[in-house]
């Protein structure tokens, strides 16, 4: 549960803000990059319209002065020719064609002039650095420009007041200013509702479903339900809905383990003080004067220790603690000869067999070691009492080993049907890997981790006939 309050305590803080916090962000940074892109745009935009500005009033001063050079005589009254050059906006004009200059004017020339444009030889550095100055500045003097002619005119100039010009750029600054505003609204609005259908509310869903499910994740109601989409939120939906899939399981297994091993506490502990009162009577037993008592007292009292001891291991395990092997250099062949006298009930038709040098030794736990191969010999005695062998032979067990090395190999080997496909599938997981009806699927586990608590390794060979299990010893360097 603590999962669960801890997105709880994340998300808790955000509020109704939490459900527009991405989409919101993200239309904010929309509007500004919207902007910053209207302003890139924008620069060179209006040193473009600064330069049609003047082109404009350059080119109606030529038409002026041409109208001015078409009347008779080239004589016209101030009157009209301060009426075309007020049109025009110009305070004076100067032409040169045929390699004459020709000004005309109606009032004195001014005394400076606030910058020079020269049109016919100029670069966008230029015309930005010249917006720029226009609008930064509000000039009192005139400024001069000089512009290409036509029709046999080589070039135009014209003085004209710097107001105008400026306060024709600030009306289109403020026009691309409300343009820009009117687009960045628009295109954020239509990210943010494309990010809030498309991306946000499918990440809040799997939000809240990981809060959901993590509240109680043994709930199937709660496994989330991916949906049509095939993009990466769509991915991520089929690998959560396979995650909590397998948690769930999982989290089911565990609790059934819980409670199973709590029973299995509690039966060998019952059991384990039931085998105590029997080796207390064994005890009586070892005083009878009977030759067939004394004969099998010993071996009675050694199985019931061994019950003891094996009762108290796996209370051990339902602590999920195996006791730490005490390993020695020990005769292998007496542990496989007691691991076919405990494999106990054996149906008469099975014939046992250990190919066992006697002088070989293995540096392993006895009890543990025992357990591993009463455990692999009991399986295989089942198996054949059950399906029998594979070509109608008779059923037999054999027990080999060997030293290669360091390493000490026993191999268990019987010539029954073999283990099917689903039990190989998980053989050394509990509770899954049951070859036989009514198996628990905890013998090969626990065999597999004593194996491994003892150094070595338990794993199953490939072989035509029967099943062959290997035990792989190493020696303590």
């Amino acid at each position: 549960m603590r999962l669960a309050d801890a997105l709880r305590e994340r998300n808790a803080p955000a509020g109704a803000a939490s459900r527009f916090g991405l989409s919101g962000r993200l239309l904010l940074l929309t509007i500004l990059f919207v902007l910053l892109a209207e302003i890139l745009i924008y620069v060179p935009s209006v040193a473009n319209f600064r330069r049609t500005w003047l082109s404009d009033r350059v080119a109606a001063a030529q038409v002026a002065a041409l109208a001015l050079d078409a009347a008779p005589q080239q004589k016209v009254s101030d009157d009209l020719a301060r009426r075309l050059l007020t049109g025009v906006g110009a305070r004076a004009i100067a032409l040169r064609a045929g390699g004459t200059r020709r000004l005309i004017t109606v009032t004195e020339m001014p005394s400076e002039v606030s910058e020079t444009v020269d049109l016919r030889d100029t670069d966008w550095a230029d015309l930005i650095a010249g917006a720029w100055h226009t609008l930064r500045q509000a000039e009192t003097a005139p400024m001069r420009v000089v512009g290409h002619g036509m029709d046999g005119v080589e070039f135009v100039e014209i003085v004209i007041d710097t107001a105008p010009l400026r306060e024709a750029l600030i009306a289109f600054s403020w026009r691309i200013l409300l343009t820009s505003l009117v687009i960045s609204g628009i295109t954020g609005g239509l990210v943010f509702l494309a990010l809030q259908v498309s991306i946000v509310r499918p990440v809040l869903r799997l939000t809240r479903n990981i809060a959901a499910f993590a509240d109680d994740p043994e709930d199937a109601s709660r496994l989330i339900a991916p949906s049509w989409r095939t993009d990466e939120i769509g991915l991520a939906e089929t690998a959560l809905a396979r995650m909590e899939t397998v948690l769930a399981g999982e989290l089911r297994q565990k609790r059934r383990l819980a409670d199973l091993g709590l029973s299995v506490s509690k039966i060998n502990h019952e059991l384990r003080n039931l085998l105590t009162t029997a080796q207390l009577l064994g005890d009586r037993l070892e005083a009878t004067a009977d030759p067939a008592v004394q004969r099998v007292a010993p071996r009675l009292m050694a199985t019931l220790g061994r019950a003891i001891r094996y009762c108290e291991a796996t209370l051990a395990y339902g602590r999920v603690a195996e006791r730490v092997p005490e390993r020695r250099l020990t005769p292998l062949k007496p542990i496989l000869a007691d691991a076919l006298d405990l494999a106990g009930n054996l149906p008469a038709a099975v014939r046992l067999e250990a190919r066992t040098p006697d002088d070989l030794m293995v540096d392993a736990d006895p009890d543990q070691l025992s357990r591993v191969v009463i455990n692999l010999v009991r399986n295989a005695v089942q198996a054949l009492a059950l399906a029998g062998t594979a070509g109608g032979a008779p059923p037999l067990v054999t027990i080999t080993a060997a030293r290669e090395g360091s390493v000490v190999t026993v191999l268990v080997a019987d010539n029954g049907p073999g283990l099917p496909e689903r039990a190989r599938a998980n053989l050394f997981s509990p509770f899954q890997g049951a070859a036989r009806p009514g198996g628990t699927g905890l013998g090969l586990p626990i065999a597999a981790e004593l194996t491994r608590l003892n150094g070595g390794t338990l794993s199953l060979d490939e072989t035509r006939v029967g099943a062959r299990f290997r035990i792989t010893l190493p020696d303590r360097v």
